[in-house]
């Protein structure tokens, strides 16, 4: 299948690009960004060697459909989305930090919990919890955002403030725009016969200062979703939890001895698995949002982004 895994376009008032793990992002004048998201699969951040059909038209339009719900929670940065592929909207500066939010110990915090930690980020985890049990109250475990695509390194309130990374005022905002947004996903989740484990957010400032909203938000790659109906009989028998999330794909890739260490190999993903990881992302999307995914036409993706918006920039 076609699959869109890198770009080399150029708009009308094109002044740079920056081309991330999964998202290429084109700076227009005008304070203007636009934002293509490839069918690029990250795990343990490092790009896997072939594209996901239709993933990033799933990741694109499962964030603007959460954009949508939760712009009276926090501002965002989007404006339009021309193409299944392409958001476009303010150009703001980034805060050099991840919002990583937790209401379960699973994934890289269970991680740690397994190899005897009990602070993660300087928020103390409580002795004798078992691997997916809630947290008492989310806690908040940023990351500092890597450059160059090395890895995201834990790092807590304290030490941001300290490195002067974020300033308090901001922080404080950050952190509650962070616990409002996940509560309205939760609830959106619910809705949904789902549990929002775990997530990440990430907010940049206007040139007018005013803290937005920006990339993904709510997807199966930035967050962790848990089937609620078999949460508690399966955390009660201690049994791995039915999830939504790419975590099947860190799973599948650490299972055949990768882990994104120097000196792994990434392992060969044939076209059959390719097509199941393609067919779980339509079925996170359906699960996630309730709609039925409807593909868009994939037989020159390239042409038909630069045409649509070239189009809507047009207008």
């Amino acid at each position: 299948m076609n699959t869109l895994t890198k770009t080399n376009y150029n708009f009308p008032g094109q002044k740079s690009v920056y081309k991330g793990k999964v998202r290429d992002v084109y700076t227009l004048e005008n304070d203007r960004l636009v934002m293509v998201v490839t069918d690029r699969l990250s795990a343990f951040d490092v790009v896997m060697p072939k594209g996901i059909p239709y993933k990033g038209q799933i990741l694109n339009q499962l964030a603007t459909k959460m954009m949508k719900a939760t712009e009276d929670v926090v501002p965002n940065w989007l404006t339009a989305t021309p193409d299944p592929n392409v958001a476009v909207g303010e150009n703001c500066v980034p805060f050099k930090v991840e919002m990583v939010i937790r209401g379960y110990l699973a994934g890289h915090a269970a991680r740690e919990y397994k190899n005897g930690k009990r602070e993660l980020c300087g928020i103390s985890m409580p002795d004798g919890m078992k691997e997916n049990e809630a947290f008492g109250a989310p806690i908040i475990t940023p990351t500092t955002k890597a450059a160059n695509g090395s890895h995201d390194e834990d790092i807590s309130r304290e030490e941001i403030l300290a490195q002067g990374i974020v300033s308090e005022e901001d922080f404080n905002e950050l952190e509650y725009y962070t616990r409002q947004l996940f509560l309205r996903g939760s609830e959106m989740a619910k809705d949904n016969g789902l549990i929002l484990v775990d997530t990440k957010y990430e907010f940049g400032k206007t040139k007018e200062g005013k803290i937005v909203l920006i990339d993904e938000i709510h997807t199966p790659d930035s967050s962790r979703y848990f089937y609620a109906e078999s949460y508690l009989q399966r955390l009660a028998e201690n049994k791995p939890q039915k999830q939504l999330s790419k975590e099947f794909v860190r799973e599948w890739l650490m299972e055949n001895g990768f882990q994104g260490k120097d000196g792994q190999q990434i392992p060969e993903m044939s076209e059959e698995y390719i097509e199941s990881v393609s067919e779980r992302y339509i079925e996170l999307y359906e699960q996630i949002t309730g709609d039925k995914f409807i593909k868009a036409d994939i037989s020159n993706i390239e042409e038909r982004i630069e045409q649509n918006v070239v189009e809507y920039l047009k207008g």
